[in-house]
């Protein structure tokens, strides 16, 4: 098949967050199985558009940090032809007058399209063009959109030249109708103000002729309710067995660890409900315990969180696997967030006793021996006590996580059932 990914994040390093993940191994195992791939993407704080491909070999333009232009020919490697466009820069919060009617024009804008704001202003001219030209001449069998959010790149008259998949990732819809319900929303206000133009947002692209795949059967439950006869397939995520091994040995202690991308809101709500509810209760019976956390670009409101001394936040880490070999247990207290999390399953297979919540355990079947399911203060302390005091009990949970990973959750597997939907085929269980 030829194939054009269209991904609004720019999916290198696959380790910074689950969109990044999901979209460059499942990238990789199209590439790796003889189909033709486009990819068109977009980075922030680039300033001119890089395209590489057999035709065209990359330059580097001396304005261009080396660590970008390495990432894009890492890329390269998967992709034929990767296009990356400059991610248009978030509007400026003016103070005073000016910013509320920035913020109303955004907002009326948003109403008049249908599309939320942060989805907008994301939106490339330049990239949109691209797009148009080369499928317009009939350069592609199959378009997906990986994310929902990159629906707004398709053009009413493009299912007349491929099939479109919309790799949904996660309802976003469904995440901010939580975040409110929940009291995660870091700005409740303009979240309750922009949920009804998400809804009509998946709403409108759950009606379209869409081939749609989504991670869970809950998100498939929430989509159906827009359409009840659209066309979904589940598709879970995976991991890479080679970089996530089985830890060697249990390391004991009271050391505890959240993982995750440090700028993203179900990240950062859920490291400060457990640091700020969770944690001091644990302290209480256990005064030696760690609580580290682990990701990119932590935001100021969780580096605050290190203030403590006993709670540890390192920022990006040239390893992951390290840090979860070196812990007792992985917390996974997410209160909002639809979808499969990449973050569990890289826990399980790396051996690491998981205790998480119903959001953090989603699309899993955890029940008797692979993880422990928690969701109040109450229900972390007691299921972090029985960790703490019993070592079978870890090792329970460590030898049959991994070995569920291995049979349900690889990219080899989870590629499979892509292709399948790609190319036409009926889904198979």
């Amino acid at each position: 098949m030829r194939i054009l990914m269209i991904s609004t994040t720019f999916p290198y390093p696959p380790t910074l967050g689950g969109t990044e993940v999901r979209t460059y191994n499942l990238l990789c195992y199209l590439k790796q199985h003889g189909h033709e791939i486009d990819l068109v993407t977009q980075l922030e704080g680039l300033s001119t558009i890089l395209t590489a491909s057999p035709e065209q070999p990359l330059t580097s333009p001396s304005d261009i940090p080396d660590q970008v232009m390495a990432d894009i020919v890492a890329l390269r490697q998967v992709a034929d032809t990767v296009a990356v466009f400059p991610l248009p820069p978030s509007p400026p919060d003016r103070p005073g007058l000016r910013g509320k009617i920035d913020k109303g024009l955004r907002f009326l804008q948003s109403i008049f399209s249908n599309i939320p704001p942060y989805i907008v202003q994301r939106r490339s001219l330049e990239m949109q063009t691209w797009i148009s030209d080369r499928v317009r001449a009939g350069h592609y069998d199959v378009l997906t959109c990986e994310h929902s959010l990159n629906t707004m790149y398709i053009q009413a008259d493009f299912f007349d030249y491929a099939r479109i998949v919309i790799n949904v990732h996660s309802s976003m819809y469904g995440a901010m109708r939580d975040a409110l319900e929940s009291g995660a929303s870091s700005n409740p206000k303009r979240d309750q103000f922009y949920l009804s133009i998400v809804y009509r947002y998946e709403k409108k692209y759950c009606n379209q002729p869409y081939q749609l795949v989504v991670t869970t059967p809950e998100d498939q439950d929430l989509l159906k309710a827009f359409n009840a006869q659209a066309p979904i397939t589940i598709v879970t995520n995976g991991v890479d067995l080679e970089l996530f091994p089985y830890r060697s040995q249990d390391p004991g202690g009271y050391k505890l660890i959240f993982v995750g991308a440090m700028d993203v809101t179900h990240n950062i709500d859920a490291a400060t409900f457990f640091a700020q509810s969770v944690f001091p209760s644990i302290l209480e019976r256990y005064p030696q315990a760690e609580f580290y956390i682990v990701g990119g670009k932590p935001t100021p409101a969780v580096q605050a969180l290190g203030e403590h001394p006993r709670v540890i936040v390192t920022g990006r880490v040239p390893s992951m696997v390290d840090y979860l070999h070196q812990a007792t247990v992985c917390v996974v207290p997410l209160r909002t967030g639809y979808g499969i999390k990449n973050k569990t399953l890289e826990a399980m297979a790396a051996g690491v006793p998981v205790v998480g919540s119903d959001r953090g355990l989603e699309g899993l079947n955890i029940e008797g021996s692979r993880a422990l399911r928690a969701n109040t203060v109450a229900e972390y302390v007691a299921a972090l006590e029985q960790l703490f005091e019993h070592s079978d009990l870890r090792s329970t949970l460590s030898r049959s996580a991994r070995a569920y990973v291995e049979t349900t959750f690889t990219w080899e597997r989870a590629g499979l059932r892509y292709e399948a939907v790609l190319s036409g085929k009926p889904s198979q269980p």
